[in-house]
């Protein structure tokens, strides 16, 4: 007796020191085993996933489930990535076992779509007649079913949205085994089996101040965690991300980040390099109801119809305040200011920004603050190649806030959309456009890694982002929502041109 007692409270024990030492979000760095056969294990398991709201199919007699897919941001109209979870019972030894928990994403993204997948292979584009491409009733729009003629178009939107098993049409799609779900599980169900009376609470949401209530932490999806972001996040801590303009990638890490950060319980403040003419409006939208209307009002800012128009008013940074905004109306504590003084120039820009951001951080000394630039500004050391004396944005910073840290960008090769020198030579002309960006292949996982100090540029580590892609700006895909084209009346260039950048 006296041993099953100790047992218990040891359990209880290791449970506590995991939690003292991890975040929820944080990667754990070794596997959850159940001290209990997987027997009794599987029932709670499977209790889990349904007090979770998390439906799932099950293969009886054989510890293996499947859920039933969930967007990203919950219902972000721009969002076009869905997950789900394969979760699988491993025997450890006739007392222990185990779980493996695979995250599967899927995309609507064509980017990354096999090559040759969207050939046309006949003369028209027309599905219906028994299934028979192009061919139709004469005279008539229904197919031999009464059913209306579908178009390829039609056909493959429809495939998009992964449902059941027509998720295996969607465009693109991985699986990732994830470490920080199977540790969820892990402490939710352990305590139960060791019959503790004093379970461990579930994880609270950052709920916004306005909100009547806030979904739970587990009927919110955020995307694959992003290895490493745990270990940085901090109530009045300021991650500063120093980015390539111009690419999807950076804007999809910084809402996922946001995401994850809310739900693991700290209140998150986005800071973007935007003018700060543009406050109000971008301010107004988040807590708006992303009507049509809405988002002509944001786009109607001088910023976003530039001649010059820099990988900052792109289409994904658009699609990414609509994804800050639905975490907003779901009631989760998400605020986002702009901090760029464009009117100035050099150093007195960099000490306009910092006293931007430095105003935002000491009257909210207990949020987290992701703040985004382009790669000279971050930097918490002195000096650039052309001016020895420069003192950036994150120096600056760095003097009145303990806990900065600085990340540059780390990408594999791909595209972005750049404004540089024109071509020709003209230096007094900017030309703007999709070009080439050279990177190094560091996987397909978003992540942080950090170092012993800062290097000789300023920054303390990287955020990696894998291959990126191009994104033009917002103005040219239309004037409504992003991603519409009702309105486009400018075709987006897809040459690729000049390499942007090495590194």
């Amino acid at each position: 007796m006296r041993s099953t007692v100790l047992a218990a409270v040891t359990l209880l024990c290791v449970l506590a020191g995991c939690a003292a030492r991890q975040g929820d979000f944080d990667l754990p760095d070794r596997e959850a085993i159940y001290d209990r056969p997987l027997e009794e294990v599987w029932p709670e398991v499977r209790q889990f996933f349904t007090e979770n709201n998390l439906p799932f199919r099950e293969d009886k007699g054989s510890a293996v489930l499947q859920t039933e897919w969930r967007e990203e941001f919950g219902g972000s109209k721009v969002s076009g990535y869905w997950h789900r979870y394969m979760v699988l019972g491993k025997r450890e030894s006739p007392t222990k076992s185990k779980l493996w928990i695979v995250r599967i994403t899927k995309s609507s993204n064509k980017a990354l779509s096999q090559p040759g997948k969207e050939i046309v292979w006949a003369p028209a584009r027309g599905l219906g007649f028994n299934g028979a491409l192009g061919s139709k009733p004469e005279g008539t729009a229904l197919d031999g079913n009464g059913e209306p003629i579908m178009t390829v178009e039609d056909f493959e939107s429809r495939l998009d949205a992964p449902r059941g098993e027509n998720s295996f049409f969607a465009e693109s799609g991985q699986g990732t085994r994830d470490l920080v779900m199977e540790w969820k599980v892990f402490r939710s169900v352990a305590p139960k089996l060791a019959k503790a009376e004093n379970a461990p609470k579930p994880v609270q949401v950052a709920k916004a101040p306005e909100a009547k209530e806030a979904p739970s932490a587990m009927s919110m999806e955020c995307g694959l965690p992003i290895i490493g972001l745990g270990k940085q996040v901090k109530r009045g801590g300021v991650l500063l991300l120093g980015e390539l303009h111009g690419t999807q990638e950076v804007p999809r890490f910084l809402a996922q980040a946001s995401c994850q950060t809310v739900v693991a319980g700290t209140p998150v403040t986005v800071g973007l390099e935007l003018p700060v003419e543009s406050q109000e409006r971008i301010a107004g939208f988040l807590t708006s109801a992303g009507t049509d209307a809405d988002w002509l009002k944001l786009m109607d800012a001088p910023f976003w119809r530039s001649p010059y128009p820099d990988g900052r008013g792109s289409e994904a940074m658009a699609n990414m305040l609509e994804q800050l905004r639905q975490l907003r109306v779901r009631g989760l504590d998400v605020e986002v200011f702009v901090f760029d003084h464009p009117k100035l120039q050099g150093q007195v820009r960099e000490e306009a920004m910092a006293a931007t951001v430095l105003s935002r951080v000491k009257h909210a000394p207990d949020r987290f603050f992701l703040v985004v630039s382009g790669n000279i500004h971050p930097r918490t050391k002195p000096g650039l190649p052309w001016n020895g004396k420069y003192q950036p944005m994150g120096l600056l910073l760095s003097k009145h806030v303990k806990d900065v840290v600085a990340l540059d960008m780390a990408y594999n090769s791909g595209s972005a959309w750049i404004c540089a020198v024109d071509e020709k030579g003209v230096k007094s002309e900017l030309d703007c456009g999709v070009r080439e960006a050279k990177g190094k292949d560091n996987g397909d996982r978003f992540f942080v890694h950090v170092w012993g100090g800062a290097n000789n540029a300023g920054y303390h580590g990287v955020f990696y982002v894998g291959a990126v892609n191009a994104s033009a700006p917002a103005v040219l895909k239309g004037l409504g929502r992003p991603g519409a084209d009702e309105d486009s009346v400018h075709p987006v260039p897809e040459t690729v041109r000049s390499v942007a950048s090495v590194r």
